[in-house]
Parts: structure tokens; C-alpha cells; sequence
């Protein structure tokens, strides 16, 4: 019974596995944490994009209004 028991303590096959579903548990937790600051921190990102890619093409908002 005790050789069965220290067999099974030292069988490390499925630890891969294990490892990686516990990161990806603990990343899905930060998301959910973060939820609110990550999706302020990718609209102000992606509101620089548009302002300055706009910039770059002189557009001004309107429909086919070009500089």
C-alpha cells in the first residue's frame, strides 16, 4: 500500500498539464481583476491610433472631407 502511495507522490506525467491550466486560471483571474483598467488602457490606445493616423491623412471628421 505504501509503495503504491510513493509511486503515485512521484509520478510527475500529468504535471504539464496541471501547470498549465493553473497559469491560465490565474491569467483569466487578472483579466477579470484588471477588466476595467485594461479596457481603458486599449480605447486610449486605440483613440491615439485614430488621432494620429488621422493627422497623417489630414482628415477632419466629415464625410470626404480631406484637407
Amino acid at each position: 500500500m505504501r509503495a503504491g502511495i510513493r509511486e503515485f507522490w512521484k509520478d510527475e506525467s500529468g504535471m504539464g498539464t496541471v501547470e498549465i491550466i493553473l497559469i491560465i486560471v490565474v491569467l483569466i483571474g487578472l483579466v477579470i481583476i484588471f477588466k476595467k483598467q485594461i479596457n481603458d488602457l486599449v480605447t486610449k490606445i486605440f483613440k491615439k491610433i485614430t488621432s494620429e493616423s488621422n493627422q497623417i491623412i489630414g482628415w477632419r471628421g466629415g464625410p470626404h472631407t480631406f484637407v
